[in-house]
């Protein structure tokens, strides 16, 4: 017999009839459908919107009791997207697919922000990409160094974003020439820097502001412009551009 996380392709409980041997939860699924419907996710629990979830990737068993679990060990949304995979399958009635499928959902999420960002001013609307990259890296154990490729209209580039480096809990090394090679190869006119501190406190180390200045400095030398240097935690961002400090 198939379990619940193998069956994903055939959801047997809400394609068959209604009848008195359908199960409890059939009907209870459809009612949250219903209400997203109407009014997307306004009025749902913090547990609900995680259960409505769920019932993408479980569709033969009762969810609600494993969504309240999960916000009862994570305490919202947000950190269950950025759980680790053996965290989320630790908690009773999860499975090993389903941490795997709130993966995927966290990624399309963090994609869709990516290409709401291309094509938009950065200048205009400059806490698109810090929304972008809390989610993308925000949560990382280690410290992850990575560049946005901006156009000459400060949008970003189709594809352009290049993760290079990651390195310890504290720290990722990084040349101002790595910055700017793959710079020059996308033809960009400006860049927009971001990395995330572990620790969650996002105000910029003395190091921080060495390694702003010398990739600024960096890029006067080939013409290309650093627009700005973002430090990111899962619900936080530090701007240096905001604070003056480019």
């Amino acid at each position: 017999m198939l379990g619940p996380e193998e069956s994903d392709l055939q959801d047997l409980s809400e394609s068959a009839p209604a009848s008195s041997t359908q199960p409890h939860y059939s009907g209870h699924r459809k009612r949250l459908r219903e209400r997203f419907l109407r009014a997307g996710l306004e009025g749902f629990a913090d547990y609900e919107v995680v259960e409505l979830l769920l019932t993408l990737a479980i569709p033969r068993s009762d969810v609600k009791q494993p969504a309240k679990s999960l916000i009862a060990r994570f305490g919202n949304l947000r950190r269950i997207l950025d759980a680790p995979i053996n965290e989320l399958r630790a908690v009773p009635g999860i499975g090993s697919v389903t941490p795997v499928a709130l993966q995927i959902i966290k990624a399309a999420a963090t994609l869709y922000l990516q290409q709401s960002s291309e094509g938009e001013d950065t200048l205009a609307d400059p806490d698109r990409l810090a929304a972008f990259w809390r989610m993308r890296i925000g949560a990382s154990p280690n410290e992850v160094f990575e560049v946005g490729f901006l156009d000459s209209g400060y949008r970003l580039l189709r594809d352009g974003v290049e993760r290079l480096e990651e390195g310890t809990i504290d720290r990722a090394t990084v040349y101002p020439r790595r910055v700017f090679e793959a710079a020059l190869r996308r033809g960009a006119f400006g860049v927009c820097l971001a990395h995330n501190h572990p620790n969650g406190k996002v105000n910029p180390t003395e190091q921080d502001k060495v390694l702003t200045r010398a990739i600024a400095l960096a890029g006067d030398t080939v013409s290309i412009r650093v627009i700005d240097h973002l430090i990111v935690s899962p619900s936080d961002h530090f701007s240096f551009r905001k604070a003056g400090l480019l």
